[in-house]
């Protein structure tokens, strides 16, 4: 009992700048945004632009982060690890009311925000770049 408050100790000192400071709150949700949205307009555009030029690279750059996204999602569904809202009486800063599915991240590319916003542990994210790595170096080879 005493490590789990030490744990959630932790992430409320991380949190504790963003709930204080609605301006630092605002910069967090923009930078969690922006960074969603870069991604899912710079991604498409790669590949249209590897299409267009008939890259031979264009399968592999759909089919590596497509397999592993769905390999990942698969296991999060039966994994189903809470989220640090629901095992502690905490509010996200990241408004999300999704119920497991934390582990892993799917989000690695926004993980300090996603462990300072309450909605993912660090182990969350921290597992979400290996299986990425992993799936990728390992997709890449196979493909």
């Amino acid at each position: 009992m005493r490590e789990c408050r030490m744990k959630q100790e932790f992430y409320d000192r991380l949190a504790a700048p963003f709930e204080t400071s609605e301006r630092k709150k605002n910069c967090l949700l923009r930078v969690n945004h922006i960074l969603t949205d870069v991604v899912y307009l710079v991604y498409p555009a790669l590949l249209f632009y590897l299409m267009v030029y008939r890259d031979s690279r264009f399968w592999r750059v759909l089919l590596v982060p497509a397999v592993t996204f769905v390999l990942v999602s698969l296991f999060r569904r039966k994994f189903n690890a809470p989220r640090p809202y629901e095992k502690w009486p905490v509010k996200p800063l990241i408004p999300k009311d999704t119920k497991g599915n934390s582990f892993p991240s799917r989000h690695v590319f926004l993980a300090a925000a996603r462990v300072i916003g309450r909605v993912h542990f660090v182990k969350d994210v921290v597992a979400g770049a290996l299986i990425a790595v992993g799936c990728g170096i390992l997709s890449f080879w196979v493909i």
